[in-house]
């Protein structure tokens, strides 16, 4: 509780207004913190670094049509956010504003090029505070702007950068071994040659949430798009010849920096853009099948950026009319669901993997001791059966949002598009809590690394708890 105090007293000094003196006129909120580490050396997933290549942030936009018609959507760019910090920026915000938390939703954008937080080393513990803090001052700063406004939905396509990354190949061209000792069916990133088929399908859908000032001026653009982090990010290499990495926001940060320009040759004024990211677990940018020329560091990132901010653009377009009294509400649910439970042969067979010789261990693949302990991990009997995670969904006038805490496949995402009742609908990943990979029932008799058990933590058809909970939820906003 003390950290909490700690935040709540960082960002007191800003003006929020009360629950009380809001009034029933439709109102939207734009804002972004620099989360950026400023102690170093930091902690990247590829190592120690004392260097940024490109801002880090958190991005937020607040919906308000009366005390009970409220939300407010958090981008932060992170590999992932645990509920407990979740938690606590909402609970901080709550506290302070009367807003109610289970209408705030955030969300990290996976960008694996991100500063790790912690209590383990000094740029770890500064960079954690930092990050705490910034988000909720993002949070307050989102509503301390409120101003009237309006807003309207659409979406465009851009299909050339999304693929799946889960493939059928041809037999004798990409070893399918998985880290029990078994073979799969399908392969992550196995490599372009052979490639027979995808296993699963890609969701090119660009989504948009624009909002606008009462003037008709930008205020703020929520896009969301099915596709994990680019990478590409360049590196410095110092006068000792280490070579280290830079933290950066990936694609995403990139969007958010070119789309003001897209919304009318000069960066709007307080305009602030965000990107999110859909269901992606198994799609990435890696060209399969295909042949593209080599780049230079950060070029990927900034071409898929460019190409989403243009689909974004050509969304916006489209819009015809905006809604200047939107209906706003949310449903929130905390799901209880299994921890998958290994069988005592699977138990056996990890234990046996375990015994061998690190050479022949390796030779079967190179995450066999990884993964063998994660088995014994799940079948300890003190280890919980169950966790109880948050799913949320949002009516903001037409469009639906909903959101699941994990990296989710991409079929998944897909089918709550096309069962929802609402208009509009798109899913943001990765929210209030980070549990690993989400696939659907088929992909899990597929196997591949986004079904192994460690990777993917939960019963087989958890999935469809989820995709009924939230289904259900859409019906209770669109009765």
């Amino acid at each position: 509780m003390k950290s909490v105090t700690t935040i709540a007293l960082t960002v007191a000094g800003l003006l929020v207004p009360s629950a009380t003196a809001q009034e029933s006129q439709f109102k939207a909120g734009a804002a972004v913190v620099d989360i950026s580490p400023d102690v170093f050396p930091f902690q990247l997933r590829s190592g120690s670094s004392s260097y940024v290549h490109d801002p880090i942030s958190v991005r937020t936009l607040a919906f308000d049509n009366g005390p009970d018609n409220r939300c407010l959507v958090a981008i932060i760019d992170a590999i992932g956010i645990g509920r407990e910090m979740a938690d606590e920026a909402k609970m901080i915000v709550a506290e302070k504003t009367g807003w109610n938390p289970e209408s705030i939703m955030i969300a990290a954008t996976h960008a694996h090029s991100t500063p790790k937080g912690g209590d383990i080393s000094p740029g770890r513990v500064a960079y954690e505070k930092k990050r705490r803090a910034g988000l909720a001052g993002a949070l307050f700063k989102a509503i301390e702007a409120l101003e009237p406004a309006k807003v309207g939905f659409a979406s465009d396509e851009e299909p050339s950068e999304v693929r799946n990354r889960r493939n059928f190949y041809k037999e004798g061209m990409s070893s399918t071994r998985n880290p029990f000792g078994g073979y799969d069916r399908v392969r992550m990133n196995g490599g372009t040659k052979g490639i027979l088929k995808p296993a699963g399908p890609i969701d090119p859908e660009i989504c948009v949430v624009d909002v606008r000032t009462k003037r008709n001026k930008p205020l703020g653009l929520l896009a969301n798009y099915a596709l994990h982090y680019v990478g590409g990010i360049p590196t410095v290499t110092e006068e000792n010849g280490r070579v280290r990495g830079m933290a950066s926001a990936d694609y995403f940060g990139e969007f958010a920096r070119v789309m003001p320009f897209r919304m009318g040759g000069r960066p709007p004024e307080s305009f602030v853009a965000m990107m999110s990211n859909g269901a992606s677990g198994d799609i990435n940018n890696i060209p399969f099948g295909i042949v593209r020329a080599p780049r230079a560091p950060f070029e990927q990132c900034q071409i898929v950026a460019s190409k989403a901010a243009d689909a974004a653009w050509r969304a916006v377009k489209k819009i015809e009319s905006y809604d200047i009294s939107p209906v706003i509400a949310t449903r929130q649910r905390e799901v209880t669901l299994n921890y998958r439970k290994p069988t005592e042969a699977q138990v056996s067979n990890a234990r046996r993997l375990l015994a061998v010789p690190h050479e022949e261990r390796e030779a079967i693949h190179k995450k066999a001791a990884n993964y063998a302990n994660q088995i014994i991990r799940f079948a300890d009997p003190e280890f919980s059966p169950t966790e109880n995670v948050v799913i949320q969904a949002f009516r903001i006038g037409d469009q639906a949002i909903v959101s699941m805490p994990f990296e989710v496949l991409v079929e998944i995402g897909l089918e709550i598009k096309e069962k929802s009742p609402a208009p509009r609908t798109f899913l943001i990943e990765l929210a209030n809590g980070s549990y690993g990979y989400l696939p659907p029932p088929n992909q899990v008799e597929l196997g591949g690394y986004e079904t192994w058990l460690g990777t993917s933590r939960f019963e087989m058809h958890s999935s469809d708890v989820l995709v009924k909970e939230l289904l259900e939820m859409l019906g209770e906003l669109w009765e």
